[in-house]
């Protein structure tokens, strides 16, 4: 109502009231995150390869619902070992890593399925899948699982970037890796990852520990 509100003052040029208007809290939570049990035994429930490689894709390299569905057979390297991310949030492009075992399962399902053009195709009038079917492909395999908690497909890209801080991946690469424009948006991980206590020191210590 709020924001309908401020809408409609600026349509009718009345913008003082819409500055005066109050600006809406949203809630500070903290993005659930799957553990890497959850993550095996959600990867194993579904009963198309389909199905199982796309969320393992997703999760493995930390992807946008959008960004799967707009993904070409082409975007995937497998001698460089990357995926190419065009003109994802914010029109930029970006390349994220091509597990080795994201590879393997890709060129089983290439050979299985065989799509066109799209990497995973759908019932979309262009051919494509939509993040409609991905969140039903996520919400199915979940109800073959004994996870309790309360997640979505989203919660693959809060997994992969917590669980690559909590592997010692630098703050400013998570960032790249999944596309933010901004580093405040990656701090949240920060709340949710189990980072080991690096016990306080001088680096003159480290400078000259050689020499000792």
């Amino acid at each position: 109502m709020v924001y309908g509100l401020r809408y409609y003052f600026r349509l009718t040029g009345d913008n003082k009231r819409a500055v005066s208007l109050p600006s809406l809290r949203k809630e500070a939570k903290l993005p659930v995150i799957l553990n890497r049990s959850e993550l095996r035994e959600l990867f194993a429930a579904p009963s198309l390869l389909k199905h199982r490689i796309v969320l393992c894709l997703i999760y493995s390299a930390g992807l946008r619902g959008q960004e799967v569905i707009n993904l070409n057979i082409s975007d995937i390297d497998f001698e460089r070992k990357t995926i190419h991310i065009r003109q994802s949030k914010y029109k930029k492009d970006r390349i994220v890593p091509l597990s080795d075992y994201m590879a393997l399962g890709l060129k089983k399902y290439l050979s299985a399925e065989h799509p066109h053009m799209y990497l995973f195709n759908g019932k979309e009038p262009d051919g494509r899948y939509s993040v409609k079917g991905l969140s039903w492909v996520m919400r199915e395999a979940l109800k073959k699982t004994s996870i309790q908690k309360e997640v979505c497909l989203h919660s693959l890209r809060h997994s992969y970037a917590t669980h690559l801080l909590e592997e010692g991946v630098n703050i400013v690469t998570v960032k790249e890796l999944l596309g933010h424009s901004q580093i405040t948006t990656t701090l949240i991980y920060l709340h949710v990852a189990r980072l080991s206590i690096v016990t306080a020191h001088s680096p003159l210590d480290t400078l000259y520990k050689d020499a000792l």
